[in-house]
């Protein structure tokens, strides 16, 4: 049985991926659900992404956790992008469930479309902490789309203000993921939207990890709500050995 670390996207925290966490220990496994640096109840929307990483990596510093599968959704992608390059002798295989694969030097707000930069930007400009907030309607269309508005509802009152800086900030990295010596997964929601499908997560992101498992699925961005069973599912056979 192995080792899992879930780690959440941005204005989640991991609490909410513990309906996820649930089947997979069921079958075996240990399983964390950490919530990074800048979403945990009273931190600084300040946060940038060097401390965010940061936060992670002391996590497994701290439960002495080894030969570790380590998973990111969306922006936690960069964090476990991060992590992967200071903490490598932990880690057993780097899962990306449709999550931002950043190179050196790149900020998330990179690899997303012109309009969503410029979207945040008024809405970090706009706050007392550079945070930001997801619009509902975006959170609606693009990001849950396979569900009802009950469950779509309920889910948005769960986020949080998310630090922008963690979106501006490049990466440091002393390797590119693809040229990373740790096995790698990709995890592909077929209906995700959250980003355009002219520029989407697969291919486009995924094949920035060189060699890597795929493992599609249907479902939206935010399947951890939608169905965490077939997500748990999936994220077990990105896993396996």
């Amino acid at each position: 049985m192995g080792t899992y670390v879930l780690v959440h996207g941005a204005w989640h925290t991991g609490e909410l991926l513990e309906d996820v966490a649930a089947p997979i220990r069921a079958a075996g496994h240990e399983v964390h659900c950490p919530t990074i640096a800048g979403n945990r109840p009273g931190d600084s929307k300040r946060t940038g992404l060097a401390e965010a990483i940061a936060s992670i990596t002391d996590y497994l510093a701290e439960k002495d956790l080894n030969d570790v599968v380590l998973m990111g959704h969306s922006y936690g992608g960069m964090v476990i992008t991060g992590v992967a390059d200071r903490e490598m002798a932990r880690l057993r295989r780097l899962v990306y469930w449709n999550a931002f694969v950043p190179n050196d030097g790149e900020a998330l707000n990179d690899m997303v479309p012109p309009h969503y930069v410029t979207l945040f930007d008024q809405i970090a400009g706009q706050s007392d902490d550079n945070s930001v907030m997801l619009p509902f309607p975006i959170w609606r269309e693009a990001f849950i789309n396979d569900a009802d508005a009950d469950l779509a509802q309920s889910a948005y009152e769960r986020l949080n203000p998310h630090p922008y800086a963690t979106f501006t900030d490049a990466i440091s990295l002393k390797a590119n993921p693809a040229e990373m010596p740790v096995a790698k997964s990709y995890i592909n929601c077929t209906e995700d939207t959250a980003l355009p499908h002219s520029a989407t997560w697969h291919p486009r992101l995924s094949e920035k990890l060189g060699l890597f498992r795929l493992v599609q699925t249907p479902g939206s961005h935010e399947l951890s709500f939608t169905d965490p069973a077939l997500l748990a599912e999936k994220i077990m056979l990105a896993g396996r050995d």
